[in-house]
């Protein structure tokens, strides 16, 4: 699946503004990570696409580890030809699945995931609401704030950072850095005068 198709599906099942914006976020830093390991950019980015295009039609607050999202997602994903790789991986980024996060696809999803989202509600506090200032110690210092961004688990950036063999502090840069060139794209930044 390329990544107009991925794009086009992800459309299709979500039309939640936020919800959109979240995937299109954890798609960048997916291929940001693939780069950097030399992983297939495109596989690595179509997970991060489409790891919760099924969340707004089949939420799963049951946490069903065969029926909902992702379950539901990923039988869909198998069919239009997605790796196996790449359907453990998002099978893995919700824990009550049971998929263990075997692959390195699989666990910088998961340690990417919920971090984003913390991330992009970092930059919509900011008057600038850019990455473009948004440094980590404002980033650990809000991860502390257990009122600021209720719903992000806490528990799984830990768990996910761990599991990506990281320190914090790297892992947060690294993702704001693979955030930075697409925030036009998330509806961001828009009150930062273009450079030049």
């Amino acid at each position: 699946m390329n990544r107009a198709e991925a794009l086009a599906l992800m459309e299709q099942h979500t039309k939640n503004p936020a919800l959109r914006q979240h995937m299109l976020a954890v798609e960048a830093v997916m291929r940001a990570y693939a780069r950097k390991s030399g992983a297939d950019e495109e596989a690595w980015g179509a997970v991060g696409m489409l790891h919760d295009f099924d969340y707004e039609m089949y939420a799963n607050q049951e946490h069903s580890p065969t029926e909902g999202h992702p379950s539901w997602g990923v039988r869909l994903l198998r069919e239009r030809g997605l790796s196996d790789e790449q359907c453990q991986a998002i099978l893995g980024h919700a824990p009550y699945t049971g998929v263990p996060r075997a692959s390195a696809m699989a666990r910088t999803l998961f340690a990417v995931d919920e971090l984003c989202g913390f991330l992009v509600a970092c930059v919509l506090v900011r008057p600038s609401r850019s990455f473009a200032d948004l440094e980590v110690s404002s980033v650990k210092k809000k991860l502390k704030d257990k009122a600021f961004a209720r719903g992000v688990n806490r528990e799984d950036v830990r768990i996910g950072t761990e599991e990506l063999g990281v320190p914090l502090d790297e892992h947060i840069a690294f993702c704001i850095e693979a955030l930075r060139p697409v925030e036009r794209t998330l509806g961001l930044g828009a009150s930062v005068a273009p450079a030049g």
